[in-house]
């Protein structure tokens, strides 16, 4: 069992829903931003939950944390965003204990991203380990367990062509653009939004457009003049973004806000225009699709996208999950360590005061007796039981369980269950 160091009976819960049963309109009524993050750390932690990790991408919500039943990170994820309990029934999972820890594997690794073998998860993995640092809701559990996650990434990256070829949605969008649209690169291209999702697609747009007419448009001017910056593009104020759209062949729609800032007001279409909306939750308007030149194409349209390279990918799968369970193992062999460590050390603490209780009655005994060398003696043999003691707790993981609770029986080892 994976439990807690604050609370007793505390369980790892990996709770959340994903692209594969929640569609984009239901995923963003459980995104959570920032401030909506630090919220929910803080209120998890004076509900007495020990260790917590949020990621919120476009693709997915998930909490992973100790608690004494699932609702309570469901409670929690429902009074910080705009989804119900209700609607998580529908479409969530809840993991527990093995199965939780197999699901973060499988998540950071890639093999349950929308676009097989996306390793932008695990950045998003590492920033939410840090987030809930700062905040002072990590453990040294969660902190092993997330490493070893890391390193089979890495590992697969490396060790298998599980990545090759297209990756991510950004790629995925200007993948859709190169194969819809014909002379793409003497096309106007306006990008709405220069987050994460928005730089990666812009550094795709230019390197396989080969176009010079794109415009950056970000509601915080300086964020979009530092993406354009590094590649030399224009950048223009919020307030032109209706007169940019009318110039426009391709609008890519990269904003993070909670409803649309692209709606059918907005738009007076007398060309072709083609807009790419790659918001979580959705940030144009769905009637928008009605306008007579408009082609609207949302993140979940892209992500439908099956060709070959991912067909290709897919034969790597094996490969990857065998990574996955070395890493995995090794990670389980440590828990039980650490599982039995409070024992172990325990036993050792009684051991040496059974000895220096021995020594100091002998002492008064007999003459001439040499305290240095029956220390030594005694040390020596202390430390060969416990080594015993620990071999058996390694090799025994079937009966670990049985062997702790019959050494704390035996050396009255009281300290330790509580």
């Amino acid at each position: 069992m994976l439990n807690g160091h604050t609370l007793k009976h505390t369980t790892f819960y990996a709770i959340g829903l994903s692209y594969q049963k929640a569609d984009a309109e239901i995923r963003g009524h459980f995104s959570l931003d920032e401030e909506q993050k630090k919220a929910l750390i803080q209120d998890a932690k004076k509900e007495g939950i020990t260790g917590i990790l949020i990621t919120s991408t476009c693709n997915r919500t998930e909490i992973y944390g100790f608690a004494q039943h699932p609702f309570q990170l469901i409670k929690l994820l429902c009074q910080h965003t705009r989804g119900t309990v209700e609607e998580f029934e529908k479409v969530a999972y809840v993991y527990k204990s093995q199965e939780a820890i197999a699901h973060i594997f499988k998540v950071g690794t890639g093999l349950d991203s929308q676009i097989l073998g996306d390793f932008e998860i695990i950045s998003q993995l590492k920033y939410a380990f840090a987030l809930s640092k700062n905040l002072g809701m990590t453990t040294p559990l969660l902190e092993r367990l997330l490493n070893s996650v890391i390193q089979a990434s890495k590992r697969i990256k490396n060790e298998t062509e599980i990545s090759s070829g297209a990756t991510s949605v950004s790629f995925a969008s200007v993948q859709y653009i190169l194969n819809e649209v014909e002379n793409v690169s003497e096309k106007n291209i306006l990008l709405f939004g220069t987050g994460k999702i928005g730089r990666n697609t812009c550094e795709n747009l230019i390197k396989h457009t080969k176009n010079e007419h794109i415009t950056l448009i970000n509601r915080t001017k300086d964020k979009a003049e530092k993406v354009a910056g590094k590649f030399n593009l224009i950048v223009k104020d919020h307030a032109e973004l209706q007169a940019e759209i009318r110039n426009t062949d391709i609008l890519i729609v990269a904003t993070g806000a909670q409803n649309p800032t692209v709606s059918k007001e907005l738009l007076y279409c007398k060309k072709e225009l083609l807009i790419l909306d790659l918001s979580i939750p959705k940030n144009v308007a769905a009637d928008v699709a009605e306008l007579e030149n408009v082609t609207l194409v949302h993140l979940d349209d892209l992500s439908k996208m099956t060709d070959q390279t991912l067909e290709n990918r897919k034969k790597h799968i094996p490969q990857a999950e065998e990574i996955i369970e070395e890493v995995k193992a090794d990670f389980n062999a440590w828990l039980e360590t650490r599982k039995f460590a409070p024992t172990i050390q325990a036993l050792k603490q009684k051991l040496g005061e059974m000895k220096d209780a021995e020594l100091d009655f002998q002492s008064k005994k007999i003459n001439d007796f040499n305290n240095e060398h029956a220390e030594i003696v005694s040390n020596r043999i202390i430390q060969k039981i416990m080594n015993q003691f620990a071999s058996h707790l390694k090799n025994g993981s079937n009966s670990t369980d049985e062997s702790l609770e019959l050494i704390q029986k035996v050396f009255q080892l009281d300290e330790v269950s509580k």
